[in-house]
């Protein structure tokens, strides 16, 4: 599969574990791609180094196959982009906003960003200074998708708004997906990304730790088993077991993690006649916060 996105050794320093550092990553095309990470780890600098907003120190990135400093123009031409910040001029209402940088693009179909602002519910003859911070998000939502761009990128988009229109923007990037558009966003909102993305890659203090489709990234992750046992069950009939661990017994009930492989965890526990047993499986942010707490970035 041809990549839009790739980007190869980027480097882009602020100091000691700020910025970007020997970041190689593909995003193919098609596919909606998570970009996670705290903040400061280099998710902002990442989407600036691939819009030529800034320039790295070494490495380089294509978007379609045209570098994003030799080919800036033609990058921008293909791409749609909501910054995490959304700021422009006060006094003009949204529709003269959009009018601006439609006219910047050489022209849109204005049906189809009429209808984007309708299922918004944005105000497009108010003054962008008189909007709420959600409604300036909708502009700028607006103007990402207006002219149908085969790549979007998206920092943060369902900032700001509330969960009816949260839904709303997440339809409109299954949508531009299903029209052949690749999207690459960043979020702090993790359901949304486990919900919507194909792939996922998290980084910290500049480094790509992880990548992965999102349902291998989860089966990866430990599991939590918890059961209800005829017999008491003994926590040191579990440490022989490599890949459990948090052992918690409690009365006639025993909790503990498995990484991998369970059959050895579930022989050990069948000593003790499980008479309940579930199995919860990890969501992206047990993912997430296993590794940005117990894992150090390379």
């Amino acid at each position: 599969m041809a990549d839009a996105i790739l980007i190869q050794q980027l480097t882009k320093p602020y100091g000691e574990r700020r910025g970007v550092f020997e970041l190689d990553l593909a995003v193919h095309q098609g596919e909606i791609f998570g970009f996670l990470g705290p903040n400061g780890a280099g998710k902002t600098t990442t989407i600036r180094l691939l819009l030529d907003l800034i320039r790295p120190t070494s490495g380089r990135a294509l978007v379609f196959g045209h570098d994003c400093r030799k080919d800036v123009r033609e990058v921008h031409r293909l791409t749609g982009y909501l910054p995490g910040e959304f700021a422009l001029d006060a006094r003009l209402t949204g529709r003269q906003l959009l009018t601006y940088l439609a006219n910047l693009r050489g022209g849109i179909d204005w049906g189809f960003t009429e209808s984007i602002a309708k299922r918004l519910e944005l105000d497009l003859d108010r003054p962008f200074g008189q909007y709420s911070r959600g409604n300036k998000q909708k502009v700028g939502i607006a103007q990402a998708f207006m002219h149908r761009p085969p790549l979007l990128i998206l920092d943060e988009p369902t900032g700001g708004l509330d969960p009816l229109n949260q839904e709303a923007v997440l339809d409109l990037v299954r949508e531009a997906r299903a029209g052949g558009a690749t999207v690459f966003f960043s979020s702090h909102i993790l359901s949304e990304v486990e919900e919507l993305c194909d792939r996922v890659g998290f980084i910290r203090d500049g480094r790509l730790m992880r990548v992965g489709p999102v349902h291998e990234v989860l089966r990866a992750k430990q599991h939590t088993v918890e059961a209800d046992c005829a017999r008491e069950p003994s926590a040191a009939a579990f440490e022989a077991v490599a890949n459990a661990s948090k052992v918690v017994v409690s009365g006639m009930h025993v909790a503990f993690h498995v990484e991998g492989d369970m059959r050895e965890a579930i022989a050990v526990l069948a000593r003790f006649e499980p008479m309940e047993m579930v199995s919860h499986e990890p969501s992206l942010t047990d993912v997430f916060v296993g590794l940005y707490e117990h894992v150090e970035a390379p």
